[in-house]
């Protein structure tokens, strides 16, 4: 678990704050207490202050009174946020009515706090659906610059160091887009590789995945990660990126450098794109299960800023781990501004 300590090492050092919209809900009240002892973030929490505090003193968290604790029902700033996001959505036919009662809703209030700048990051999920934490994001924050698909990447820790970064392995997308065209999958890969940078630490070489390697079978869907690589190759040039690929070619040296001569990445892979979302998440859960590996995630990317999304089986582990995460990005997407 070297690479967990090397994230919550990276997230203490560069301090970033964080909105946690579902202050209320036990598991995320007991990981903000321990983020807190452990000074891995600084936190702004979001509900009613008498009932975290009551919950607080309750299951002993002595250290959520370091936490910012914002009341979206009693905010003493709510015109301020609810002039703003009429604003941001005016063109979208917000009258003021609307964004009164909008900012009432913590998600939406966690977003704008980012959007004036008082806050790095956004995490919830524990809660609410994906697409409950998503909509706000895409409505308030919105795509970064030259990205208009969200999607979703996993952090593979496997048990097999000759693999990617010594067992490291980041796949993407798992979690939003079902069937990406090829300008959305070389969105993916471009996104995916800056997720492995900055939350793995790694220098990303891209696997663009098919069934196919080189031109060894021909089908609509090879033509389309075919396509994906050249997109992604004009939109990053520097990025070390390559397909179309079978995954063993894409892993495994001495398949790679026989399916694939002369490629830069076969064989050498640490970051997977998989041309649909069905193969991601069945592939990641097959990693997961059979392989024995620690799958985190799914990290949200493609947001000018991080929000990201808890599965609601979520442990008390699974959110500290993702405040850290979420601190990593932010802190990688203030160094890209």
């Amino acid at each position: 678990m070297k690479l967990v300590e090397q994230l919550i090492s990276r997230a203490k050092a560069d301090k970033q704050r964080i909105v946690l919209p579902e202050g209320t809900e036990e598991r995320t009240l007991k990981a903000a207490n321990q983020i807190l002892t452990d000074g891995v973030a600084d936190l702004i929490l979001l509900g009613n202050p008498e009932e975290i505090n009551a919950k607080a003193q309750e299951w002993g968290l002595g250290n959520i009174s370091k936490a910012t604790i914002i009341d979206p029902e009693n905010n003493p700033r709510a015109e301020e946020f609810a002039q703003m996001l009429c604003e941001l959505r005016k063109k979208k036919g917000m009258t003021i009515e609307e964004a009164r009662a909008k900012v009432l809703d913590p998600l939406y209030l966690g977003c704008l706090i980012i959007k004036n700048g008082e806050a790095d990051g956004q995490l919830a999920g524990a809660r609410n659906t994906t697409g409950d934490v998503l909509r706000p994001a895409l409505q308030i924050i919105k795509t970064a610059p030259g990205i208009t698909c969200v999607s979703g990447a996993m952090l593979l820790l496997t048990h097999a160091p000759e693999c990617g970064d010594n067992g490291v392995l980041v796949m993407g997308d798992v979690a939003v887009t079902p069937v990406p065209d090829a300008n959305q999958l070389a969105q993916i890969a471009v996104c995916t590789a800056q997720t492995a940078q900055a939350v793995a630490g790694i220098t990303p070489r891209v696997a663009m995945l098919s069934f196919s390697t080189k031109g060894s079978a021909k089908h609509e869907v090879v033509d389309k990660v075919v396509e994906a690589t050249r997109l992604a190759k004009q939109m990053a040039p520097t990025l070390l990126i390559d397909g179309e690929l079978q995954a063993d070619a894409a892993l495994v040296p001495s398949v790679g450098q026989s399916k694939a001569p002369g490629s830069e990445i076969a064989g050498k892979a640490n970051v997977l794109v998989v041309p649909s979302l069905e193969v991601g998440n069945i592939g990641y859960k097959l990693v997961q299960r059979l392989g024995h590996a620690t799958a985190v995630g799914p990290i949200l990317q493609g947001i000018a800023r991080p929000v990201n999304d808890l599965s609601r089986g979520c442990s008390i582990d699974d959110v500290y781990m993702m405040v850290a995460i979420t601190a990593n990005q932010a802190i990688a997407a203030k160094k890209n501004a």
